[in-house]
């Protein structure tokens, strides 16, 4: 029989419990007063779902596979504020949508920010080139700023003095549209047109921006 001191059993219980740790020390606690039950990356998910329009598997690969992970709670959390969360997984795009309702009392998180004229203008011929691309075959849709300038500007009055003012506008249209994620500068000048223009502008509305701008220019033709 193997002799056992007090020293030796002393030692066999320190390693055998976890000194208690304090509430305000517990590391499952983000910061302090935290009552939060997500984990942090799931946090910055939905921080980055609230904050932008958007959110694209190509763009953000690592927060998509987040969300892919925790879709059902992101889309709970969500709920709870009366926002929908719409996810398209065959072209890797989430966005969310303001829960309306007649029957329901609800608060309007989400503000709808229209496109200024310049930005649908833009917008229009994105999705024109990539309907008519994807249409001939092509996987990939790529266009020159030069060329959106001038297509933009032929749905202004021809008489307008101030083109520079106008062009400005068209420049920082397609900024923002890079912004959002519809397009994506490959070089300088040069950019991609992504799936997101699907969603944004679809088929049927296309058909009717397309019409008031057949319907714009031929005012502005009678006006001269």
């Amino acid at each position: 029989m193997t002799d056992t001191t007090t020293e030796d059993v002393t030692s066999d219980a320190t390693t055998a419990f976890i000194a208690p740790v304090p509430m305000e020390e517990d590391p499952s606690e983000l910061f302090a007063g935290d009552s939060g039950t997500l984990d942090a990356d799931v946090r910055r998910l939905l921080v980055r779902l609230l904050q932008r329009r958007f959110l694209l598997a190509e763009r953000n690969p690592a927060h998509w596979r987040t969300l892919l992970e925790n879709q059902q709670v992101v889309e709970s959390r969500l709920h709870d504020l009366f926002v929908h969360l719409v996810v398209d997984h065959d072209r890797g795009i989430a966005y969310k949508k303001q829960v309306r309702s007649a029957e329901l009392d609800v608060p309007v998180l989400l503000r709808d920010e229209a496109y200024t004229r310049a930005e649908t203008l833009v917008l229009v011929h994105l999705r024109t080139v990539f309907q008519r691309e994807r249409g001939a075959g092509q996987s990939s849709v790529r266009v020159d700023v030069e060329e959106i300038e001038q297509t933009a500007l032929t749905y202004f009055d021809a008489d307008e003095t101030n083109l520079a003012t106008r062009q400005r506008e068209i420049r920082v249209a397609v900024q923002r549209l890079a912004k959002d994620g519809l397009i994506e500068e490959e070089s300088e000048g040069r950019y991609r047109v992504t799936a997101l223009v699907e969603v944004v502008l679809s088929t049927a509305r296309l058909a009717e921006l397309r019409d008031w701008l057949r319907e714009q220019n031929r005012t502005l033709e009678v006006a001269r």
